[in-house]
């Protein structure tokens, strides 16, 4: 055919204008070129130019963004343009093609040049955006009025001919009119806004700020539409994540919109605006507030669900289309009866061109990119909104947190666990709801749509298929429910054996002095056995509702096609049969998902409840001083809020404290005008449950001198201090500070609180760091000897994240902490009891008398150690919650001699102790040395060790990140197959068969269900015309008339045995993944336990806490329920994309040709995606840990934060940590939002070339019909699974790793707990006698590490009392640790009895000693229980040992006696009552060999006399080694040993030592006199 641009077929003069130039129809195509071509011209030149000038290095970061009005309707309106004009093509080819001899180019090239016009001016106007140079749009202007102008023209001649809107081109015509009218509008608006062209000035503009403030790297608010939509700006990101790691700084800061801070304003804004003036009480809505502040986004993403539900209609629709017009095609249509012609050329109506099979799979493609488009964006604009919603409520949670009274936190109606649950569950609840929250309203309307068009397509029988699935769904509501009730029971048992773990970690030690390990690791075992039995139940109705999603597909599309078969005689066609399976698939998505989306409905309402319930939660009271601050503190936080930009962010809170703190400072020094800083009258006091537990309380503070409290034990001297704070319920009377002095108040608790943060941020706590003050603060407490232990001194993170310091240690930052800030007042409590005799002299002298007094501040100090009562100014002595007396000592003196003498004597007794120099601080020491260990040991550790498994150091992670660059894409395999492997090889090769059978059934049952219809509809045409055209699978050519019956009778009960088949298949695969799972949970925490309790102690001082603990929680918990569900989610998917591609090139060959490309591009996609994710994932865990962490430390030490008043920094700090955790989180859900764009779009390519290569082979005859209906149902389903496929690789990938944590764990040496003799060889009462020989004796903590102990000889004689002494480190502690075999004994033996202890077993040895230890350990439990764990002995027993402890009456009183509660760790004792359960403990175990390490350094006098009284009186008996902590208790033993560095230095009586004048052992009892 000859091309030509009017065509010219035979009798018609194509280029006559004899009728007038416009009635030409090819002219006024012609004329629509002209403004096309324009555009070209003037643009391109533009373009070149713009691109070759600015190098495509720079980016031009602040007017990249900056849009011009209409921005977005302009890009929707040049979308449709594009679209329009691909009608219009396709209709003018179409159209070509039907009537005309020859080629009429001017039907659709005018069409292919407006698309490029389009296209270019998109282009065009995008660069002269991002170059903000609005000038040049008036090009755009022009061509958008020339082609208005030569369209209407072409409408207008069309309405003179009579050509309406039953043709096709008339619409389209139409249609263009509109647009180019339209986007002639909005060019017009940009010149009416930015005035740049015909105006004297035109407009100025500025980037919007977040973009001015170059941190904010999250610019989906800000880029055009097209790149909104697919995510193009993150292609950067993803891609440098392969080279380089994501960081923190990588992706920058929020967008203001997003801050946790804008969005808290927002919904406290509709949440108090509930509050009405008449009912002032009333609990305001969570929800209606939630309503108001984010409802409009919802609504938003909701009708982006919409159009994208009601898209996803055409897939089925196309492929019926498609599958039905093939035949159509081939016979060449028949000419058609009725010529439309106007012209000269054919007009065909609206219907005719979707009956071109080639039309509708480029429709097909269409909706499918845009419907993917649609949801996508529907799923990030939900995400957004509930990520902001997050921040709001944390905000709001932390607010009220920082107001709760504090009897509310230690009476337990909020404990910090319900608190911990609302940040870390009950906000993420809210935030998922929000997630799925559109599905509620959208899934209603697509099932009854879905069930709508089944109807249209096959009649009844397709709503009885739609029964199956609608009936099951109450179904797998009711397994859901289920679901959420066994999670709550496991994570119940969970928090339970996680308890029990960490006591077993923190008292290790004890228990493997004591022998007790096993007993501890069996109650562990016990509860993890019930923790298994409901994962058991879990594991069972997981794989339940995985089979019912799996199964129901089947059910329906047996049902439908059995019931089809018997109401109609003719079985469905095959475009019918396919439709109707494709909507099956569909359908099946919201039914399966609606059951979760109730439950996570239901599981908000609990949130919102509970939610509530907190924000109505008692607050602090107001007392007067209060009022007068309120204002500052909560306007200075509100003011501060509002500056976040400030770039100084202390700045706010600094200049708060200047403020009131230098000028009442200035005035005090040369007159003292007030001499009361507190006083308080007649006050009663309690802790909320109106029983007061201070009453009648009248005293007072004198300003600048130091006020001693002092008293018993539970006498009520913290509680006075906290009821002068205002933490306490005022019940009568006032507390008054004199006005200049109640603004901060440095407080330092009894129970010391450390936050996660350096040494030097713990101790300056916000305040300007000052160098000179800094230095004088550490000398007073003596921290300097323990910072230079910590690897990176004063920059170490400590806390519960960070290095493990000891009481003492942590106590002395506590204190310095409140010496370094600049109050006037400083309430001290108790900062001694966790310090050794030296160092609370030291910090007496330094720190409080000089450190203090001179800068004249008022201090209250409360005290156990009276011997500093003579330094005090002022001294209040309590008793039983009230004040016994006030004064000073003198006045004391002359008043109450009897208490004064009582004194008196208490004192002598501490006297003796104040062993100055030598004997100094033993238990500091002993502190550093344990640092010093851990630290030394670990470097040790890091050499040896190839695998880095610190990850909880962050400190050096970073080192090991920027070596690796060749890091990730690879996918852990070895981990995998450790995984499988400890699940049982039998359950692995189940998985396996029984999937692929399962998958291979799938298609067989599609694939039997084509060739039946196919069949089906060719037998009828086969009747009709004589002949059959299908290829008969038995080969016999049945006759036209019977052939129906006996191929049913064939067909049918086939496809029933293979859906049977099928649904048996799917209910043994769900079941074995999930029983495979539960079986590797089992045996790799039953390993992890057995190893790590077994373990050396010395693999404790190396490992921190929260390493250990980390892998029982955290690692467990993904093992046991998260690594399944992933895994069975990838195997499917992965088996479903495999096996749609296997089907679709088995049926269209050369659809292999399109997969190349397409697998390449898969590929790297993936690749790209998993390291990004991964990198993501670990930046959102790890920001997720501080914000936690940050709540529970803020509800710990909510008094300190409130005494010093640093609400406003602690509120600033809470928010920044929100919003880097938002930030990571937004980019992680962009990321999955990149992916899923990505991989659609790849799916719908799929569909494209399947549906091309479908119609290329029928169109050669390479191809049976039937089955293009098939390969194209199942090129539908692959762009639903190939985004799962990626998403469960990073997941798996990123859950694997906890795998890998515990199989590091699992590789650690055990204890040699056999020993070389048998058990039974033991006499059952060793050791009788209890003497020991210590012969050669060398012991060092680790083969790595120097001796400790070098060549020491000693003998102990049966019952004889042996006192150990020694400076810090002279290996005292050493000694009695080889006693029970703790430490490596490289050379020597110790002999007890006749037995090398070495070759006992361990279990043996150990449970015939018995030592106290330093440090107190209880377990929670009963007391019987923390005495006697192995129920041997009777309760007579107990109450001998409890009555030589001391603890006798009290016990009793305690209600339940022996069975009364230990609360965990024993906190509800004090830590003298636990060193003497720790005695008495060591009572019970009648051995004859006890060892005292240090016991006595936490008692106070008193009943440390008892007790030395008591060893000597109740252990005549017994062989005593005492490691001695003040030299006064040993002066009594029968034989001294002095060490030093590892030896012997003395040996002998102690009147002997003491003669020889010059003696180590002299020069220590010296130095205590």
């Amino acid at each position: 055919m000859a091309l030509s641009f009017c065509g010219n077929d035979n009798g018609t003069n194509a280029y006559s204008v004899n009728g007038g130039v416009l009635n030409n129809g090819c002219f006024v195509d012609a004329l629509n070129l002209v403004p096309h071509v324009f555009l070209l011209f003037i643009t391109f030149p533009i373009l070149f130019i713009g691109w070759g000038s600015q190098s495509s290095k720079v980016q031009i970061h602040h007017n990249t963004w900056l849009h011009f009005p209409g921005h977005n309707l302009r890009w929707i309106l040049t979308f449709s343009l594009l679209f329009v004009h691909v009608c219009e093509f396709a209709e003018g080819i179409v159209s070509n093609n039907r009537m005309m001899d020859t080629n009429h180019l001017h039907l659709f090239m005018p069409a292919f040049m407006g698309f490029i016009a389009a296209t270019t001016s998109v282009v065009y106007y995008h660069n002269i955006e991002t170059s903000n140079f609005p000038k040049l749009l008036l090009v755009l202007f022009i061509y958008w009025v020339l082609a208005f102008f030569t369209k209407s023209i072409k409408l207008w001649k069309f309405a003179e001919y009579k050509v309406g809107p039953q043709h096709l081109r008339f619409c389209i015509t139409a249609l263009l009119v509109l647009l180019y009218g339209l986007l002639m509008a909005v060019e017009i608006n940009v010149i009416r806004v930015r005035k740049y062209v015909f105006f004297a000035n035109p407009q100025k503009v500025k980037p919007p700020e977040d973009l001015q403030d170059l941190g904010v790297r999250f610019l989906q608010p800000f880029v055009n539409l097209l790149s909104k939509a697919t995510y193009w700006w993150m292609n950067p990101l993803i891609m440098g994540a392969h080279k380089r790691p994501i960081e923190l700084k990588k992706i920058g800061k929020l967008p203001i919109a997003m801050r946790a801070l804008t969005n808290y304003l927002r919904l406290k804004d509709a949440y108090e605006d509930q509050r009405t003036a008449e009912d002032p009480d009333r609990a305001p809505s969570i929800w209606r507030s939630m309503y108001r502040a984010f409802g409009r986004p919802i609504l938003l993403s909701s009708t982006f669900r919409y159009l994208a539900d009601l898209l996803g209609f055409a897939g089925p629709l196309c492929i019926s289309g498609i599958v039905e017009h093939l035949k159509a095609d081939g016979d060449v249509a028949a000419p058609a009866k009725n010529k439309e012609t106007y012209f000269g050329v054919y007009f065909m109506s609206s219907t005719e061109l979707l009956q071109n099979t080639s039309v509708l799979a480029v429709l097909l493609f269409l909706a499918l990119i845009l419907q993917r488009t649609f949801l996508q964006a529907s799923y990030y604009v939900t995400i957004e909104t509930g990520i902001n919603l997050r921040g709001a409520l944390l905000a709001m949670i932390y607010n009220k947190i920082l107001r709760l009274s504090t009897s509310n936190m230690s009476m337990g109606e909020m404990t910090l666990g319900q608190i911990n649950n609302l940040v870390a569950i009950e906000t993420n609840q809210l935030m998922w709801f929000l997630f799925l929250c559109p599905n509620l309203w959208a899934m209603p309307v697509q099932i009854v749509m879905g069930v709508i068009l089944l109807y249209y397509l096959l009649g009844w029988s397709a709503l009885i298929g739609a029964s199956v699935i609608v009936l099951l769904a109450p179904v797998q509501y009711l397994i859901a429910t289920k679901l959420a009730d066994t999670q709550k029971s496991s994570l119940e048992h969970s928090t339970d054996r996680l308890k029990k773990t960490s006591e077993i970690l923190k008292g290790i030690k004890l228990l493997k002095l004591y022998a007790w390990e096993n007993i501890f690791c069996d109650s562990v075992e016990e509860t993890r056995g019930k923790e298994l039995t409901s994962l058991k139940t879990f594991a069972f109705y997981t794989s339940m509702s995985i089979f019912m999603n799996a199964a129901i597909p089947i059910a329906a599309v047996l049902a439908t096609f059995v019931m089809h078969h018997f109401l109609n005689k003719t079985g469905p066609s095959p475009s019918e049969a396919f439709a109707a399976l494709a909507l099956f698939h569909i359908l099946v998505t919201p039914l399966f998902l609606l059951s979760t989306v109730v439950r996570f409905a239901v599981k908000a309402l609990v949130s919102v409840q509970k939610l509530g319930e907190f924000l109505q939660s008692d607050e602090i009271g107001d007392d007067s001083w209060r009022n007068g601050d309120m204002p500052i503190s909560f306007e200075a936080g509100k003011k501060h809020f509002g500056m976040t930009k400030a770039i100084n962010r202390k700045q706010p809170i600094r200049y708060q404290m200047d403020n009131y703190e230098q000028p009442t400072r200035r005035q005090m020094r040369p007159t003292e005008t007030e001499d009361v800083a507190v006083k308080v009258m007649n006050g009663f006091f309690t802790w909320g449950n109106n029983l007061s537990t201070l009453s009648d309380i009248n005293i007072r503070i004198p300003t600048g001198q130091l006020t001693m409290i002092v008293g018993q034990v539970g006498c009520g001297k913290s509680s006075l201090l906290l009821a002068m704070l205002g933490e306490m319920q005022t019940i009568d009377g006032r507390v008054y500070w004199s006005n200049k002095n109640r603004y901060s108040v440095a407080y330092a608790t009894q129970k010391s609180w450390l936050l996660n943060a350096t040494v030097e941020e713990n101790i300056t706590f916000g305040s300007p760091f000052n160098k000179q003050r800094y230095k004088a603060v550490i000398d007073a407490c003596s921290l300097q000897p323990d910072i230079d232990l910590l690897p990176f001194g004063d920059q170490t993170e400590i806390g519960e994240r960070g290095i493990n310091l000891s009481g003492g240690q942590r106590q002395r930052i506590c204190v310095a902490r409140a010496l370094y800030q600049n109050t006037n007042i400083v309430f001290l409590d108790d900062p001694f009891s966790a310090l050794d005799i030296h160092l609370s002299d030291h910090l007496m002298q330094e720190g409080i008398l000089k450190f203090l007094q001179d800068d004249k501040r008022t201090v209250v100090l409360v005290t156990h150690k009276l011997q500093y009562l003579i330094h005090a100014d002022w001294i209040i002595a309590m008793k039983d919650g009230s004040v016994l007396r006030e004064g000073t000592l003198k006045d004391i003196q002359t008043h109450d001699v009897e208490l004064y003498d009582h004194w008196k004597t208490l004192m002598n007794r501490q006297d003796q102790e104040l062993e100055k120099d030598i004997q100094q601080d033993s238990q500091t020491t002993l502190e550093r040395k344990t640092l010093r260990r851990a630290f030394y040991s670990r470097e040790a550790k890091n050499q040896v060790d190839d695998e880095d498994e610190e990850e909880e150091e962050e400190e050096e992670d970073d080192d090991n990140m920027s070596t690796t660059t060749n890091r990730r894409s690879k996918i852990p395999w070895r981990v995998c197959w450790c995984y499988l492997s400890s699940g049982g090889f039998f359950m692995v090769f189940l998985m396996v068969s029984s999937k692929l059978l399962k998958h291979s059934v799938i298609v067989a049952i599609d694939y039997w269900l084509a060739l039946w219809t196919s069949y089906k509809t060719n037998q009828s045409v086969g009747a009709s015309n004589g002949t059959s055209l299908a290829y008969d699978p038995k080969g016999t050519q049945p006759t036209p008339g019977d052939g129906d019956a006996e191929a049913d009778s064939y067909h049918l009960p086939v496809f029933i045995i293979l859906c049977a088949a099928g649904i048996t298949l799917c209910l043994i695969t769900s079941l074995t993944v999930e029983f495979l799972g539960l079986s590797a949970a089992t045996n790799l925490h039953h390993n992890l336990l057995n190893k790590i309790i077994h373990a050396p102690i010395r693999f404790f001082d190396i490992t921190p806490l929260g390493q250990i603990l980390n892998r029982f929680s955290a690692d467990t918990n993904i093992i046991d329920q998260h690594i399944p569900p992933t895994l069975e989610s990838l195997t499917r998917s992965t088996l479903l994309c495999l096996s749609a591609i296997g089907v679709i090139s088995s049926i269209t060959p050369i659809f292999l040709i399109a997969l190349v490309p397409l697998a390449v591009a898969f590929y790297f996609i993936q690749k790209y995606f998993r390291v990004a994710s991964k990198d993501l994932q670990d930046l959102d865990d790890s920001t997720q840990l501080p914000l936690l962490c940050h709540f529970s430390e803020t509800a710990e030490g909510l008094t300190t934060i409130r005494a010093f008043r640093h609400e406003a920094r602690f509120k600033q700090r809470m928010l920044e940590l929100t919003d880097t955790n938002n930030t990571a989180y937004l980019f992680l859900s962009a990321a999955n939002r990149w992916l899923e764009v990505r991989t659609d779009y790849l799916g719908a390519v799929i569909v494209l070339s399947a549906a091309g290569a479908a119609i290329w082979s029928l169109h050669y005859g390479l191809l049976h019909k039937g089955l293009v209906g098939l390969g194209l149902t199942y090129a539908l389903t692959v762009t639903n699974y190939l985004n799962w496929v990626v998403r469960n690789l990073a997941d798996l990938e990123v859950q694997m790793s906890a795998v890998k944590k515990v199989n590091s764990f699992l590789s650690t040496e055990s204890e040699n707990y056999e020993g070389s003799m048998d058990a039974s060889q033991v006499p059952e009462n060793w050791p009788q006698e209890g003497e020991i020989k210590i012969q050669d004796l060398c012991v060092r903590y680790d083969p790595m590490l120097k001796p400790v102990l070098k060549h020491v000889n000693a003998y102990i004689e049966p019952s004889q009392k042996v006192g150990i002494c020694g400076r810090t480190g002279s290996g005292k502690s050493s000694l009695s640790l080889a006693f029970f075999n703790m430490v490596d004994i490289f050379e020597g033996k110790i002999i007890i009895d006749g037995i090398d202890i070495c070759k006992l077993p361990l279990q043996t040895l150990r449970s015939r000693l018995s030592i106290i230890l330093q440090d107190p350990v209880l377990f929670s439990g009963s007391i019987r229980f923390n005495l006697d764990p192995e129920r041997t002995c009777t309760d007579d027993r107990l109450w001998e040992a409890l009555e030589i402890a001391q603890l006798k009456n009290m016990v009793k009183a305690l209600p339940g006696g022996l069975d009364a509660v230990v609360t965990e760790g024993g906190e509800n004792f004090s830590v003298g009552q636990r060193q003497l359960f720790c005695l008495a403990r060591a009572f019970v175990r009648k051995s004859s060999i006890l060892i005292m390490d240090e016991a006595t350094a936490s008692i106070d006098m008193a009943t440390e006399n008892i007790l030395q009284k008591v060893v000597m009186t109740a252990f005549a008996d017994r062989t005593v080694v005492i490691i001695a902590h003040r030299v006064h208790t040993i002066l009594t033993a029968d034989l001294v040993i002095v060490m030093k560095r590892g030896n012997i230095l003395e040996y002998d009586k102690p009147e002997t030592l003491l003669e020889q004048e010059d003696g180590m052992f002299a020069s220590f009892v010296k130095a205590d006199m």
